[in-house]
C-alpha cells in the first residue's frame, strides 16, 4: 500500500476543480420527482443563473455528460454530413473538437497557429473571405485553451467573421473560461457556447450545456446529422426544455448553490477579478523562476494569458512529470500534466473555481520545493514575487 502524505489534498488541477463543501452538501439530496413543481421552480432558477453567467437571454440546453457531450450536441444540431467548419487552432482541445467533427462526417478546415502565440484573427478573416461559396457553416473557437494556458479573443473572431461578410455561425468552447474569464454571449454575437460543470461552476463532472442563439436555432431546423438524445427540437417538447429522459436532479441542487455563491455571495464581477488576481500572482511567480534558465510561461503572448490555468514549460532535459510526481507523493499537491504533444514538457497550475490566495501560495511553494528536490534550475523566491503582487493588488 502506497503511503500517502498527511493533510488535505491541495487540488491545483485545471479540471475537474475544487468543489465547495456547501455544493457537496447541497448535491447530497434525496431523490425527488423531477416533475415536482418545487423542483421545476428550482430548475428554472438554475437556468436563469447560468444564463446570467453566460450573459444571454437566448436559449439554453442541458445534458447529462461532460463537456465532450456538449461539443457533440453543438455539431449534430447545427450541421449536416459533408458540411465544412473552420477550426481555430489553439491546442489540444481545438484539435479534439476537430477530430470529433471529422468522425461525424463534417469536413474540417484549420486556421493553423503556434500554440505558444495563438491564431491571428486576420487569418480567420482571410480564410472566410476566400470561401466565396460560403461552404464553411461554422467557425469553432476555444475561448480558453486549457492545454496551453492561452485565451482567444472572441470579439476579435466575431469581428473577423463580420469583416469577411460571411454568414458562418460562431461556436465557442467556454468549458474552462465560463465563470472564470469574462464572457458575453449576446454582446459578442456568439451563436453556440459549449460549457461544463466541472470547472468555473465548481460542480462535479457530468453536467454540460449549450447556450444557443436564436439565429442558430433557425439553422438547427435544417440540420441533417443524426441526433436523438442531443436533439434540441425534441428537447423543446419536454417540460424542462432539456433532457431526453431522466433529469439528474441532484446536480441541480448543487447548481443552485453554485449560482448562489457566484451571484449572491461574491458577485460575478468579483469572481472574475479574483481569478485575474490569482492568475497574475502565479504568472509573477513563474516569471521569477525563469531566471537561471528556469521554467517559463508556455504562453508567450502577454495579451492572451489565461486567468484560469497557467502552463509552465520545463527547461530542456527536465521532465514535468517528475515535478508532478514529487508534488503529489510527498506534499499532497495535485498539478495538471501536459496534454498531447506537451506531455512531459509542461505542468499546469489550475487557478479557477473555488480557490483563494492561501491555496495558490501553498501550491506555488510546493512547486518551488519540488523543483529544488529534482534539481531543476530556477531563480528561488518566486513565491515572494507572488506575495509582493498580491500585497499590492
Amino acid at each position: 500500500m502506497t503511503k500517502k502524505p498527511r493533510g488535505r489534498l491541495f487540488f491545483a488541477n485545471p479540471g475537474p476543480t475544487n468543489i465547495p463543501d456547501s455544493i457537496l452538501h447541497a448535491q447530497a439530496h434525496h431523490a425527488v420527482d423531477f416533475m415536482d413543481a418545487d423542483f421545476i421552480a428550482l430548475y428554472n432558477r438554475c437556468v436563469d443563473g447560468v444564463k446570467r453567467v453566460l450573459r444571454t437571454e437566448q436559449n439554453l440546453f442541458f445534458y447529462t455528460g461532460s463537456g465532450h457531450a456538449a461539443w457533440e450536441a453543438s455539431l449534430v444540431n447545427l450541421l449536416s454530413q459533408g458540411d465544412k467548419i473552420l477550426i481555430i487552432e489553439t491546442g489540444n482541445f481545438s484539435e479534439s473538437w476537430g477530430r470529433m467533427a471529422a468522425a461525424l462526417g463534417i469536413e474540417v478546415q484549420t486556421v493553423a497557429a503556434d500554440w505558444r502565440v495563438g491564431a491571428d484573427p486576420a487569418a480567420v478573416q482571410a480564410a472566410l473571405a476566400a470561401d466565396t461559396g460560403h461552404t464553411i457553416k461554422a467557425v469553432c473557437a476555444v475561448h480558453n485553451e486549457t492545454a496551453t494556458g492561452m485565451t482567444l479573443s472572441l470579439p476579435a473572431i466575431r469581428a473577423a467573421i463580420d469583416a469577411a461578410g460571411h454568414p458562418a455561425l460562431l461556436l465557442a468552447d467556454t468549458i474552462s473560461s465560463l465563470g472564470s474569464i469574462d464572457f458575453r454571449f449576446d454582446e459578442w454575437g456568439i451563436d453556440c457556447a459549449v460549457g461544463g460543470s466541472q470547472k468555473g461552476l465548481m460542480l462535479p463532472t457530468g453536467l454540460s450545456f449549450t447556450g444557443v442563439s436564436n439565429k442558430a436555432m433557425e439553422v438547427h431546423k435544417s440540420s441533417k446529422l443524426p441526433k436523438a438524445y442531443f436533439n434540441w427540437t425534441a428537447m423543446l417538447t419536454r417540460p424542462h426544455k432539456s433532457f431526453i429522459g431522466t433529469v439528474p436532479t441532484s446536480f441541480f441542487y448543487g447548481l443552485q448553490e453554485a449560482m448562489r455563491l457566484i451571484h449572491d455571495v461574491e458577485g460575478l464581477e468579483d469572481v472574475l477579478s479574483r481569478h485575474h488576481r490569482l492568475a497574475e500572482a502565479v504568472r509573477r511567480c513563474v516569471q521569477h523562476w525563469s531566471g537561471n534558465n528556469g521554467p517559463q510561461l508556455y504562453c508567450t503572448n502577454t495579451a492572451r494569458y489565461s486567468d484560469s490555468v497557467t502552463a509552465v514549460l520545463m527547461p530542456e532535459g527536465f521532465n514535468a512529470e517528475e515535478i508532478r510526481k514529487t508534488a503529489l507523493s510527498k506534499f499532497n499537491v495535485s498539478l495538471g500534466g501536459g496534454l498531447s504533444r506537451l506531455n512531459g514538457q509542461v505542468f499546469r497550475i489550475g487557478h479557477l473555481g473555488d480557490l483563494n490566495e492561501p491555496m495558490i501560495l501553498g501550491t506555488l511553494a510546493v512547486v518551488e520545493l519540488a523543483m529544488q528536490i529534482n534539481g531543476v534550475p530556477h531563480t528561488a523566491g518566486g513565491v515572494n514575487a507572488a506575495i509582493a503582487y498580491l500585497a499590492g493588488a
